[in-house]
């Protein structure tokens, strides 16, 4: 199989879909991989490394489009891309329907097999291919918060972690998941007062054993997630459902009782934002206010540290590409129930159907789409 690589276009994405090595791998599997020109340059890997793994350098999208079977990128493709894409070509990236109606339409339209990596599913429900970014999100997320509550950056001027004789600052993560957990161990290690909110209490329990004690847990409702956000000096958004739309757990109203300058980093806000007033930013204007609070809902935030995002997720999807690129979409989808989740669209049908949900669209099952 002929193997695309892809500089990304997305505004201040800096990450690339295949490390060096990764061709290597490819390569050593018997397929061809051809690499656009400088795709990895933002991620400190220039084409002289994918030349010496295999890979043939292309000079532009369109070309590597037209040569590959299947298309390996890091963000969904965007509109400039959606003519490029053939018909059953595989695409293999985040794509998030659920945040774009667009989008949706565009790869119906393409009648391309769109493989999202954040809906393919192990069986103990961890979600492989998500994980890595969800980490150095979750990570980053206090860190955002921490810069943007300083003063100079818009917020009300306060220290996370305080100092002697000062009470440290309150940080409220919403979701308990991989993002929040990050999340609150980072708010945590900055000294912050931190309280972490979930519907599920069995999750809390264990995130009450194993956080620092600076660390406290709360049921997710709507009076607790009022209490929290009253007090908070930064709110973290990390709520996820697999392929759906976030639900909305801070509304516009529940704004005016937050604290003037307090900071909002929305995680969740490329499957739409847990928080109501949130609509994605860019790393070049990350920020907006509304209602005295600061938003920071940057959707690809791990694009600004690209080279521990591109390890951390190449790692993860190498395994998968290569069994799709080695089987074929439709082989791998039947032999293992991972990548069978992952599989959102095929020849213009929606197969997830969280997806179709979102839109009111019709929903086709995968096995139904194989016969």
């Amino acid at each position: 199989m002929i193997v695309g690589l892809l500089k990304e276009i997305k505004p201040n994405e800096n990450r690339v879909a295949l490390l060096p090595a990764g061709v290597e791998l490819l390569a050593a599997h018997g397929h061809k991989v051809v690499v656009e020109k400088n795709a990895g340059v933002a991620s400190g890997f220039p084409d002289d490394l994918y030349n010496k793994a295999g890979a043939e350098i292309i000079a532009g999208a369109a070309e590597v489009y037209a040569a590959a079977d299947m298309i390996m990128k890091v963000k969904e493709p965007i509109k400039p891309e959606y003519k490029l894409i053939k018909r059953n070509q595989i695409v293999f990236t985040y794509f998030h329907f659920a945040a774009s109606r667009e989008l949706t339409d565009a790869m119906m339209k393409s009648n391309a097999i769109c493989i999202a990596y954040e809906t393919v599913q192990k069986s103990d429900g961890s979600l492989p291919l998500l994980i890595p970014m969800s980490e150095v999100a979750g990570r980053m997320a206090p860190q955002e918060g921490a810069k943007y509550i300083e003063k100079p950056m818009g917020g009300r001027g306060v220290l996370l972690g305080g100092v002697p004789g000062v009470e440290p600052s309150d940080v409220v993560v919403l979701g308990g998941g991989v993002v929040g957990q990050n999340s609150a161990r980072i708010a945590a290690g900055f000294g912050a007062r931190v309280t972490i909110l979930d519907s599920n209490l069995q999750k809390l329990r264990y995130l009450d054993d194993v956080m620092p004690r600076n660390v406290l847990t709360l049921a997710s409702n709507p009076y607790n997630i009022r209490k929290a956000i009253l007090r908070a000096d930064v709110v973290i958004g990390a709520v996820l459902i697999p392929g759906a739309k976030a639900p909305k757990l801070v509304t516009k109203e529940m704004l005016k009782d937050m604290k003037e300058g307090s900071v909002i980093v929305d995680v969740s806000v490329d499957q739409g934002g847990c928080i109501e007033t949130c609509h994605p930013t860019t790393h070049e204007n990350p920020t907006y206010v509304v209602d005295g609070v600061l938003h920071y809902c940057v959707a690809n935030m791990p694009g600004a540290v690209p080279f521990t995002s591109t390890v951390a997720l190449t790692n993860s999807t190498l395994p998968y590409a290569i069994e799709i690129a080695g089987s074929g979409w439709e082989k791998a989808v039947r032999s293992n129930n991972e990548i069978k989740l992952g599989l959102n669209m095929a020849y213009g049908k929606i197969t997830y159907q969280h997806v179709a949900e979102a839109f009111d669209l019709e929903y086709t099952p995968v096995e139904k789409v194989l016969s």
